[in-house]
């Protein structure tokens, strides 16, 4: 073969390598970012895991050390109660306790037993729906619920992010309301559906969703649920409290282990005045990644700190994903550096939309297409 085609072949060979590599790097990098930051997430988590251990085998190794110098005939004694876990255990109301409906309903009730059985076989809606409306005829329309043995402590809106989630829908139900009804609140679920082609925007349609539930009802807090989450603990009190609450602290695909300190994803909640004091989430977040971020930084702004449930109630199970994920949103960390100046001028203020909204046995469905357009804001 003469030489100067050699060279074109090994040429095109090379530019075709090149080509490859480049597509593959960026659907990874954009198109593919539940599986790159989840793995991320991952290994950070398990590097924290193992940390922990070391740092427990080092403390085992002194206790051994200090146990062989005092075990030579002395009588004094040595406290080795040095895990925050061997705390005393929060008290719950005995089996026998009980209540007025003219009283508001306790915190800690004998019915919330602590770890659940997680089931994420799937389910049709409509059958959970029948089994739910047959077995309770106090569920009403909207999955609206309020206890009658006693006054609930708080009204809560459970606001749920969605597209093309179809299959976790009904698992959350079935595994969520029976959890919230032992806790005797009162509650209604809305479902804010996006619709149309943009990127998707989860804290856009929290802030839909938050000024659809107003209407319905005076609710006082609110809880953002991602629609794949499931509690597994029923002493996973969603109330809200004097400071916002990040209640999905361990999950079990990032090893149980809380990936950053300043996490506030998957399931948080804000009393209403708090909410308002933030200006909600910010709306100019398209794409995955980034917004509980911003929120955290919000938070921090308006002078709150975040609680979080003690122990081992904050876990929580995510149901296996069956399709492609969001694209990731690469702005995401312009917007961050920035969160304090945008605050005022980006959330509930510049919100606009129009919604379609249809009552469901079991939730309120809001559909809406969101566009940037609909919630201007300046460019950083």
């Amino acid at each position: 073969m003469p030489t100067h085609l050699r060279f074109r072949r090994r040429s095109f060979l090379g530019l075709l390598f090149f080509f490859s590599l480049s597509t593959s790097a960026l659907y990874f990098i954009y198109s593919a970012p539940g599986i790159v930051n989840e793995y991320l997430f991952m290994v950070q988590a398990e590097g924290i895991r193992i940390r922990e251990n070391v740092k427990s085998i080092g403390v085992q190794v002194i206790e051994q050390v200090v146990r062989g110098a005092y075990s030579n005939g002395t009588d004094y004694a040595y406290d080795f109660n040095l895990s925050e876990s061997d705390a005393p255990p929060t008290t719950y109301l005995p089996e026998d306790f009980s209540y007025l409906p003219s009283q508001i309903c306790p915190e800690r009730l004998p019915s919330m037993k602590g770890r659940l059985q997680v089931n994420m076989s799937e389910i049709s809606l409509e059958e959970v729906e029948r089994q739910f409306l047959e077995a309770d005829s106090s569920l009403a329309s909207g999955g609206y619920w309020k206890p009658s043995d006693c006054i609930p402590r708080w009204k809560v809106a459970i606001l749920v992010p969605f597209r093309n989630r179809h299959e976790h829908l009904p698992i959350l139900f079935r595994h969520l309301v029976p959890v919230l009804q032992k806790q005797r609140l009162q509650f209604a679920f809305y479902v804010v559906e996006q619709t149309g082609t943009a990127p998707f925007n989860r804290a856009m349609l929290f802030n839909v969703g938050y000024k659809e539930a107003m209407k319905d009802l005076d609710w006082d807090c609110l809880v953002f649920h991602d629609v794949d989450h499931l509690v597994e603990n029923d002493r996973n009190y969603y109330g809200c409290g004097e400071m916002p609450r990040h209640f999905a602290v361990k999950l079990n695909k990032y090893s149980y282990m809380l990936p950053y300190n300043e996490f506030f994803g998957g399931v948080s909640g804000l009393t209403v005045e708090q909410y308002k004091k933030i200006n909600g989430f910010p709306n100019a977040f398209w794409g995955w990644g980034g917004e509980d971020d911003d929120l955290w930084n919000r938070v921090q702004y308006a002078n709150y700190s975040v609680s979080r449930p003690p122990g081992e109630q904050g876990r929580y199970m995510s149901i296996p994903h069956h399709h492609r994920g969001e694209v990731q949103f690469l702005g995401r960390y312009t917007l961050l550096r920035h969160s304090k100046e945008r605050q005022s001028l980006d959330g509930l203020s510049n919100l606009n939309y129009s919604p379609l909204v249809l009552r469901r046995p079991l939730y309120t469905n809001v559909s809406v297409s969101l566009s940037r357009e609909l919630a201007p804001i300046p460019n950083y």
